[in-house]
């Protein structure tokens, strides 16, 4: 009876340590003023070892793109597209296609005009994380840059 619980126990611990959730992404956010009107938002993935999150120019047919997509408000508009540092491209049998995508760490930059003294920018990004084995589901992050 005692093997059975040993048994049963180690089975429990090995399943809930199988079982974790995987969370190899962590986001980071920052601002800074360039000028009285304008500043930079730089949004900054940190990456686990072995995986990658796509560039935001992925043709259809491969997987999800990085996106941003900002709220709308009176005290700041966007200026340009969100930018990104130049990706990794390599072919990937999965997706039987050229993808684009970045390792360890990348800080995609949005450039903003200010109309007010303390601005708060707030909005919503898309990723996707994969390694050679696996993808994970798509992740939605809601994030908030406070800009002063």
């Amino acid at each position: 009876m005692k093997h059975l619980f040993v048994f049963t126990f180690a089975l429990l611990l090995s399943l809930s340590a199988s079982s974790q959730i995987l969370n190899p992404v962590k986001w980071s956010y920052a601002a800074k003023r360039t000028s009285k009107t304008e500043a930079i938002l730089y949004l900054k993935a940190t990456i686990g070892d072995g995986w990658h999150i796509y560039s935001q120019s992925i043709a259809e047919g491969g997987p999800l793109k990085t996106s941003f997509s900002f709220n709308q408000a009176k005290d700041y508009k966007l200026i340009g597209k969100t930018l990104e540092p130049k990706a990794i491209t390599k072919f990937e049998k999965s997706f039987e296609m050229n993808v684009s995508y970045f390792e360890k760490a990348v800080v995609f930059q949005q450039k903003v005009k200010l109309t007010g003294a303390k601005v708060r920018i707030k909005g919503i990004l898309e990723f996707m994380v994969c390694n050679e084995q696996q993808c994970l589901p798509p992740e939605t992050v809601e994030f908030s840059i406070p800009v002063s």
